[in-house]
């Protein structure tokens, strides 16, 4: 069902035709962490940039949201984004897996809204958080989101 990607951090794309939304993991890949939106500009500087991000945050691997209706098929969409992940690994040479993103932005407006905040600031951290959602549940779909033994001592 997935891509094998390798060790290392990954990041975890909420592909959008505007905006990007970008979360990383840890090395081990047990936690997923918001890290920005990418405002596209054009297909030159939109490689530039995760170009330099993979190579500055030592990404080893990509997982792009894949929006599918609520019975699992694909739309149009689904296939922009799959679109947007051949480009993507064709930029950065990484390997890129899809991942179901249905419900994530739904669930980061529920956190957002939960946090008072405004709808600018909401707007300004939307697409971070659902790519942070989306992250996690891959890690969870697969044994390397399996939490360390406490007393593990190479944790």
């Amino acid at each position: 069902m997935f891509a094998e990607l390798p060790a290392g951090r990954l990041a975890g794309i909420d592909y959008g035709t505007v905006r990007i939304g970008i979360a990383v993991t840890d090395a081990r890949q047990t936690l997923a962490s918001p890290y920005a939106i990418y405002a596209r500009k054009s297909p030159p500087a939109d490689a530039q940039f995760f170009q330099r991000f993979v190579a500055e945050e030592k990404i080893v691997g990509l997982v792009v949201g894949l929006p599918v209706h609520l019975d699992g098929r694909e739309s149009g969409k689904s296939r922009e984004a799959r679109d947007f992940g051949q480009w993507l690994a064709g930029a950065t040479g990484l390997p890129v897996t899809f991942f179901d993103e249905r419900f994530t932005t739904a669930e980061a407006d529920q956190f957002l809204g939960a946090a008072r905040l405004t709808k600018k600031q909401r707007k300004a951290r939307r697409d971070k958080l659902a790519a942070q959602i989306m992250l996690a549940a891959y890690l969870e779909s697969t044994s390397r989101g399996e939490p360390q033994r406490l007393d593990d001592p190479s944790a």
